[in-house]
């Protein structure tokens, strides 16, 4: 027979959109018991607050005597120096700390905090929906309980991977965290050109969203490669191969995106240093 596992006691250190997919993932699979907020402003409207879940403008209201088993940083990088502090006597206690602020380092958090069991993850906006990925490290302080409940809370908005070296953290950020902006792009970009081509632009949009929706799911579904589903589209000398001609010429997709990433990588080790 499975045992079913204890709900884990969460604080959450901000509640904005990665904070509130986390939060609404948690809540919809039972994955947590109570949950403590920190957030300085006013919450979405849409925020599915529970009798589990409690609101504080700052550290300062929540019960000195409660401790949780997860400490989850959800705020944004540029404040962690000043907000992180503030959570060292919580930290001490035994909770894991559970980083989704992008670019800061789990030595960031150790000189913050001082000895702690820490994950740093970084998942993507997708994560709203509940299909994101997230990939997480953790430092040798972090049990394989610990993990397993980090593995759990994260699982809750979709994939999970872990990798041993952190340093992978900054390729992963510019492929699968700034990931859904290039999508984005490719929308914006279809749209622009479906127009150009004639069509009324209300359809253009529907038919680059609705394409480029479809496509990724079938990726998703399937069990080929994508090079063998391209290859399906691509009937020899009709429009998909002339498309293709252009977007895999040597200024075409392939370098441009490896530059784009490069680019991203690059930024994502300034912002860590």
């Amino acid at each position: 027979m499975t045992t079913r596992e204890t709900p884990a006691e969460i604080l959450l250190v901000g509640c904005g959109k990665m904070g509130s997919a986390l939060l609404t993932g948690w809540l919809q699979s039972d994955r947590v018991g109570r949950v403590n907020i920190v957030e300085p402003y006013p919450p979405d409207p849409a925020l599915p607050l529970s009798d589990r879940v409690v609101l504080h403008a700052s550290i300062s209201t929540v019960a000195p005597s409660w401790r949780p088993n997860v400490v989850v940083f959800a705020v944004k990088p540029q404040v962690i120096a000043d907000v992180v502090p503030a959570y060292r006597e919580i930290v001490a206690s035994g909770a894991l700390v559970l980083s989704i602020a992008a670019g800061k380092t789990i030595a960031g958090f150790e000189k913050l905090l001082g000895a702690a069991a820490i994950v740093r993850a970084m998942p993507n906006t997708p994560a709203a929906i509940g299909r994101g990925i997230t990939v997480a490290v953790a430092n040798e302080r972090a049990t394989p309980s610990q993990k397993a409940v980090a593995q759990r809370l994260l699982e809750a908005v979709g994939g999970v991977s872990w990798v041993e070296d952190e340093g992978l953290l900054d390729a992963v950020t510019a492929v699968s965290g700034s990931g859904p902006a290039y999508v984005f792009l490719l929308i914006e970009a279809m749209t622009a050109a479906g127009i150009a081509a004639g069509l009324p632009s209300a359809l253009a949009e529907q038919l680059a969203r609705e394409t480029v929706a479809g496509s990724g799911e079938l990726a998703r579904q399937s069990a080929e490669s994508a090079t063998q589903l391209r290859k399906n589209v691509t009937s020899p000398n009709g429009t998909t191969e002339a498309a293709l001609r252009i977007l895999m010429g040597e200024d075409g997709m392939s370098p441009l995106l490896a530059r784009a990433i490069d680019a991203a990588t690059r930024r994502s080790r300034e912002l860590a240093g």
